[in-house]
């Protein structure tokens, strides 16, 4: 199955989420999260799949070449940044906006463009560069679906808690490069060695082993 496939797939999973009756009758409950309420909660989720059109709809940047994935976590701001820091607080005051619309408009249009993005990414290449203005920099874009798919697959989680729901679990094809993309970002976070007795040595385990 191509990354395009398993994004879809994850995505399918969101919209269905934040179509629940559940998610609609606690919008304006905080969430699991701090300082957000569940609509807030939902209105990001919902942007990660309105992001895939941002990208597929910038155009391309010669000045900007793709960079690897992992580089783009090294130099996301928001890592490691406070939860009431500049960064954080914009997150929330945008999906707080989106939520602004009401529970049947937002996921409307988080349905709409999940189902225009099953036409849109068929014609798209796996190594086509998308520039993501946010950010300043660029990356192919299987590389960028995959930054949603962890997305979605944490805030996934987070908006089901919120709700009382259990989480369904993402097809394989999702959940893999979600998995290998935390693995090696807690490998670098916490090194090799405290990665292994996490998963194998529960003796030896360090405290944390967190990739993000």
């Amino acid at each position: 199955m191509s990354v395009t496939d398993a994004y879809l797939g994850a995505a399918e999973q969101a919209v269905l989420l934040l179509e629940t009756p559940e998610v609609a009758a606690s919008w304006v409950r905080p969430s699991a999260l701090p300082e957000l309420t569940v609509g807030g909660l939902a209105g990001h989720l919902a942007s990660q799949i309105f992001s895939v059109d941002s990208a597929l709809q910038e155009p391309a940047r010669p000045d900007a070449p793709p960079i690897p994935l992992l580089d783009h976590y090294g130099r996301a701001a928001w890592i490691d940044a406070p939860l009431d820091g500049e960064v954080n607080a914009g997150i929330r005051a945008r999906g707080e906006d989106l939520a602004s619309q009401g529970a049947s408009r937002l996921t409307g249009l988080a349905r709409a463009s999940y189902t225009e993005q099953r036409a849109a990414l068929a014609t798209c290449s796996g190594d086509q560069v998308v520039f993501m203005p946010q950010t300043g920099w660029a990356l192919h874009l299987d590389d960028f679906l995959v930054t949603r798919m962890l997305e979605i697959a944490v805030h996934l989680d987070d908006l089901a808690v919120s709700v009382g729901r259990t989480v369904l679990p993402l097809p394989d094809a999702a959940f893999d490069p979600v998995l290998v993309l935390l693995a090696r970002l807690a490998a670098r976070r916490h090194g090799q060695t405290a990665l292994l007795r996490a998963l194998t040595r529960v003796e030896r385990a360090p405290a944390a082993i967190n990739a993000i």
